[in-house]
């Protein structure tokens, strides 16, 4: 079915613009004329050569799902059926791959689907909870407030994940610099020098030595180097894609001296907020588990929730299992036990989420700060150590001519 661009004036004299799936231009205007938009423009699209490569296709970012379900969530409040909501959407989608999804679900729901059922198409997009959510809020028909929860929960998700990055992001960056410089030196700088020393007529300092050594090394050897490091790599992730060797990584993470705090902190914080928004959606607190455990991102907090999970299906309470897992902090665990006892759990665990995200911010504050004059120590150290090995025979004879 073509795809026809057209241009228009609402009531107010707007100007508004948008695409249609449509089978000819007569149906564009009456489609138009359905939305009480009187056209100025109609042509039809030209066809993208490359729309069945999905190479080529850009990709549903986190911000195009948080703005669909705001909107979403606008239009079903103001008493829109769900297919004209999706009909709105799809005309309005910009990002050609989340356009097609669109139709997708708004052909499944015209074909008898409920919403939740048709956003499982797409999990990429669309995760267990998000979809667990959306089910709840039609069982409840309150799907408007399902999904303005959900886009104020995938917000603070990202914002989370945005701050890790950025204090992950400046070491690494760091890191990366230092290595490149001190190849640089090794590989074209210190053959320069080892030449001038050539005639030096003396032992070179035992500092100097090990420099050349270390350059002879790099270039003779810097395939080999690159080589070894990728298979390190490889390596690595294969170990960790396997059961035993993640929980062993994931639980080593956690107990790295600042990092650790860290990636605690986060889970306490997602955990808290993820469970918070669930069970406030009217997802089943066994089901909810069950979603958290799997997007928890680290097996030894996974298997902590599993165990809460069991608990909880013997009759116990939230607030032991997770005391007793020992990844928890006592005070998160003291909150959920009087969010228990007062009925008010959802709420309580929204609380702790709220605080941990602060909490959040000030360790991302504290590890930049902690990070950053180690690694200017680190570089200053390594290239400086680099410079004066190098300069030592220079002040040797210096000192043996003025001598």
């Amino acid at each position: 079915m073509p795809v026809y661009l057209w241009q228009g004036k609402n009531k107010r004299g707007d100007v508004q613009k948008g695409e249609l799936d449509v089978p000819n231009e007569n149906a564009v205007r009456a489609q138009l004329q359905k939305m009480r938009i009187t056209p100025t423009k109609i042509k039809a699209k030209p066809k993208d050569l490359f729309e069945n490569i999905a190479f080529f296709q850009p990709k549903v970012k986190q911000a195009d799902v948080i703005i669909f379900c705001r909107q979403f969530s606008t239009m079903i409040d103001a008493g829109l059926p769900i297919i004209q909501c999706l009909d709105i959407l799809y005309a309005q989608q910009e990002n050609p791959t989340f356009k097609k999804e669109i139709k997708t679900l708004k052909e499944s729901v015209e074909g008898g689907q409920t919403m939740a059922e048709a956003l499982k198409q797409f999990p990429k997009e669309f995760d267990a909870l998000f979809v667990n959510m959306v089910a709840a809020g039609e069982a409840g028909g309150i799907l408007d407030v399902i999904l303005r929860r959900l886009s104020t929960y995938m917000e603070k998700a990202a914002k989370l994940k945005s701050q890790v990055k950025s204090a992950m992001m400046y070491p690494l960056i760091t890191l990366a610099i230092a290595i490149v410089v001190v190849i640089v030196i090794l590989v074209f700088v210190i053959p320069v020098f080892e030449e001038m020393f050539a005639d030096f007529g003396k032992e070179l300092p035992l500092p100097t030595q090990v420099v050349v050594a270390a350059s002879e090394i790099v270039q003779s050897k810097i395939l080999y180097i690159i080589a070894a490091f990728i298979l390190f790599v490889v390596a690595y992730k294969k170990f960790y894609a396997t059961p035993r060797g993640r929980e062993l990584m994931d639980d080593l993470f956690l107990k790295l001296p600042i990092v650790g705090i860290l990636i605690r902190k986060v889970a306490v914080s997602k955990f808290t907020r993820t469970m918070g928004t669930m069970m406030s959606s009217g997802v089943a607190i066994l089901d909810a588990l069950d979603i958290v455990a799997k997007t928890a991102g680290n097996k030894t907090i996974e298997n902590a929730i599993y165990n809460v999970r069991s608990g909880i299906s013997e009759g116990r309470t939230m607030a032991d299992p997770l005391s007793e897992s020992g990844v928890f902090p006592s005070m998160v665990c003291s909150m959920i036990a009087v969010g228990e006892s007062t009925g008010a759990l959802d709420a309580m665990l929204e609380k702790i989420a709220d605080f941990y995200e602060d909490e959040v911010d000030t360790a991302v504050e504290n590890l930049t700060s902690a990070i950053e004059p180690l690694m200017m120590v680190f570089m200053g150290g390594l290239i400086g150590g680099l410079v004066i090995a190098m300069y030592l025979p220079v002040f040797q004879m210096a000192g043996a001519i003025s001598g």
